[in-house]
């Protein structure tokens, strides 16, 4: 090679390794950019609310909301933002700083399963640069870590996962785990292959080093499993051994030897991992966290519409696609590819142990397949359904659309220029959503402000009652304030009438009162009663009631 080779080498690679900083730290910056705004929906505030009380009285076993026993999820999410209080105070940034944390290590799993990935694929890259008329860029840009930074850049910039790495939620929670079970899966997969292909041309140190390194992904797969249920119950145990088997299914493979024999320790690892929280949780509690965490949470949610969140079969089949907004056109094209693909290969001769890039190609996007259609049939078949539930799936269809675009941008420096802008133009957008759009947008979704407003004019203790609705997002700001039933539920106040009671046997005591905007005239309707409006959020307002 001459020297003017070497040199644009050089400037090659040391431009794709400050292009690669850049994108890592500006990725860093996005994630925890804007975790401050307040806490939005019904979810965010309880579960903070949760963490909190178990933060306040040094309980990290059981979960409580208002004082009342809370079994509805498990204790992942909280034991992080119990961390983060620690650290950070009681914040919102605190309360969502575990999830984007889970949101990058998500990100980093897929970037660690492309690397090996592309080390597995070196001996038929090497051949096919060698019957291809390749410029020295084209070989510096196939660098070990190529295709690892597309599958993160595409992961880090795809709207699903940026969305929900922001939230005091467990979709994210879970689906860092899944990610890592699964990546320890393919990689041991790999590594398997490799040692029995090329097992006689390695001396005994590189056999060492296989093996070790294919241990460590085998534990760390069912390692992350327990630490899934920790997250968010027996799915995280169901997913990983389903999208396995599935995996060999489409791969016409019978399981090794090796995995069915590593069910054993394997199942007692995952067990032992998850009963960090599972064991002391039942010696507390008992069968009350049986039957409120397993049998009304677990399957009363999936096989019945309990909890109100009906929606149509195809419901997850479309929201997993825009999931990977800004990268859909090529999701699609991906999926496009992988039909014409298995119509084609049905009449193609197969040769044994003889693997050429499209087999190489067919091995992760059959694992892929498999991860993107198990958790979609899944939860498509539940009685319950919410967008964040299909988030496990995502990183599945990220694998399969980085497939597509490493392929677009290998073919010339502009299509690889031109995604890498789309990419950084996306972090940018959500930059100046976050900056300047978002908190007066999700204004009405939250109370922080009312309670805030009245705060300032000298309500700080009173008692908070719910007129014509319940408000979860004062679960956290209206914390210890709330009204409830003897079962721990909110109390709904059906009218002004029981407003004006509830002040006379309570001592007579002024109260606050959340109610919606278009019922704010009741209040001067009740000759009993005289109101003041505090403030409102544009549905909701709240008042200072006292009886006349």
């Amino acid at each position: 090679m001459s020297q003017n080779t070497k040199t644009e080498d050089q400037k090659h690679e040391s431009r794709s390794r400050f292009i690669r900083i850049v994108f890592a730290v500006l990725i860093v910056f996005v994630y925890f950019f804007g975790l401050t705004i307040p806490l939005l929906g019904p979810d965010e505030p309880r579960y903070t609310q949760v963490a909190r009380e178990m933060f306040e009285r040094g309980d990290w076993v059981t979960p409580t909301l208002g004082g009342f026993d809370w079994f509805e999820k498990p204790a992942l999410l909280y034991w992080l933002q119990i961390a983060s209080f620690h650290i950070f105070g009681v914040t919102e940034f605190a309360a969502r700083f575990g999830s984007a944390l889970f949101g990058l290590g998500t990100i980093f799993c897929l970037w660690i399963l492309g690397r090996k990935w592309t080390e597995s694929s070196e001996q038929w890259l090497e051949e096919e640069r060698k019957t291809e008329a390749q410029s020295s860029k084209f070989k510096a840009e196939n660098s070990k870590t190529d295709f690892a930074d597309w599958i993160a850049l595409t992961a880090a910039s795809s709207i699903g996962l940026i969305a929900f790495a922001r939230g005091a939620s467990f979709d994210i929670i879970l689906t860092f785990p899944i990610t890592a079970s699964l990546a320890g899966f393919f990689i041991w997969e790999i590594s398997r292959r490799e040692h029995r292909k090329h097992g006689k041309m390695l001396n005994e140190h590189e056999k060492s080093s296989v093996f070790s390194a294919s241990s460590a992904a085998l534990f760390s797969f069912y390692f992350f499993i327990g630490v899934a249920m920790i997250a968010k119950g027996l799915v995280g145990i169901v997913f990983p051994f389903a999208i396995a088997v599935f995996y060999y299914v489409l791969s016409r493979r019978f399981p090794p030897k090796e995995f069915i024999f590593s069910l054993v320790w394997g199942t007692l690892l995952s067990l032992a991992v998850a009963s960090i929280w599972y064991l002391p949780m039942y010696i507390t509690n008992g069968w009350k966290f049986i039957d409120e965490f397993f049998i009304q949470h677990h399957f009363q949610r999936y096989t019945s519409n309990k909890y109100q969140h009906p929606q149509p079969f195809w419901f997850f089949w479309l929201v997993l696609p825009l999931m990977t907004i800004p990268w859909l056109p090529f999701f699609l094209a991906s999926l496009r590819n992988l039909i014409k693909g298995f119509f084609q290969r049905k009449n193609a001769k197969t040769q044994k142990d003889n693997e050429t890039p499209k087999t190489q190609d067919l091995r992760l996007t059959t694992f892929a397949l498999s991860w993107m259609l198990v958790p979609l049939v899944f939860f498509s078949a539940s009685g319950s359904k919410l967008p964040g539930y299909i988030l496990p799936a995502l990183p599945a269809a990220i694998i399969l659309t980085a497939v597509y675009v490493y392929e677009f941008v290998r073919k010339s420096e502009k299509r690889r220029a031109g995604l890498q802008i789309l990419a950084f133009l996306t972090f940018v957008i959500i930059f100046v959503l976050l900056q300047f759009f978002v908190e007066p947008l999700v204004r009405h979704d939250t109370t922080k402000n009312l309670v805030r407003a009245a705060s300032e004019k000298g309500f700080n203790d009173e008692k908070i009652l719910t007129l014509h609705t319940i408000s979860h997002n004062l679960e956290f700001y209206g914390a210890g304030r709330l009204v409830r039933l003897p079962d721990g539920k909110q109390r709904y106040f059906y009218g002004t009438a029981e407003i004006a009671e509830y002040i006379r046997i309570n001592e007579k005591k002024p109260v606050l009162v959340f109610l919606p905007v278009e019922r704010i005239g009741e209040l001067n309707e009740n000759p009993q009663i005289t109101a003041e409006i505090l403030g409102d959020n544009g549905e909701h307002a709240l008042a200072a009631v006292s009886l006349k």
